[in-house]
């Protein structure tokens, strides 16, 4: 058994490494995205307007217990159902629900709004036709009403400007939530490791959001 963890780190280091899309190159003008990590999970955070395309009417102020009134930025990240709902903090983890997330589950999408795209970004700097195919990967993530909005999940968030929605797929630790990340990635044609089930593995490509954008 202790062979399985050892294959599965092993599989993960040659899936950081490995790209896909390794002719794309960062363009100097665009539009800018950022990769928000909090050491075990990672976010896309996408500007709320931008390229003609908004995030707004998707998650109005009302899906949120207290949400900012204007906000400048969307957060979006998936998970297995119970992992996510059961897990306000890692604290909060039992080996029932971590078990749920190694054999898989119900993938949900977890939105918050802000005002700054927060802290540990990585940067990506995005040509137009690019951040298109971006949002639109990341609409077609959601499962929607027949008026084409997501539905929410009866789930009071982890704090007063994030919720949760209900997702297409399922997640496990094939397929988790960083992978997901990278699946988006790679469906706008930006450069992006093969399969990178851990934080580093996919966010090592990108430069720090402290350089230019």
């Amino acid at each position: 058994m202790a062979m399985v963890p050892m294959l599965y780190l092993l599989a993960a280091l040659i899936g950081a490494v490995v790209p896909l899309n390794s002719e794309w190159n960062e363009p100097g003008r665009g539009t800018t995205v950022y990769l928000r990590s909090n050491g075990i999970h990672v976010d896309i955070v996408m500007p709320a307007v931008a390229q003609g395309l908004d995030w707004r009417p998707y998650f109005p102020g009302g899906h949120f217990r207290a949400a900012t009134a204007q906000p400048e930025w969307f957060g979006f990240g998936a998970g297995e159902r119970r992992v996510y709902l059961d897990t306000p903090t890692w604290w909060d983890l039992s080996p029932r629900t971590l078990w749920a997330g190694v054999a898989g589950g119900e993938r949900v999408v977890h939105v918050d709004r802000t005002v700054h795209p927060g802290a540990d970004l990585r940067a990506i700097r995005l040509r137009p036709e690019e951040y298109r195919r971006l949002w639109a990967a990341v609409r077609a993530q959601f499962v929607l009403t027949g008026r084409s909005q997501p539905i929410r999940l009866d789930h009071p968030g982890y704090g007063p400007n994030d919720a949760f929605y209900e997702g297409r797929g399922t997640a496990s630790a094939i397929n988790t939530c960083n992978n997901w990340v990278a699946q988006q990635l790679r469906l706008a044609g930006v450069e992006v490791s093969l399969w990178p089930p851990f934080p580093l593995g996919l966010t090592w490509r990108y430069r720090k959001a402290d350089q230019s954008t």
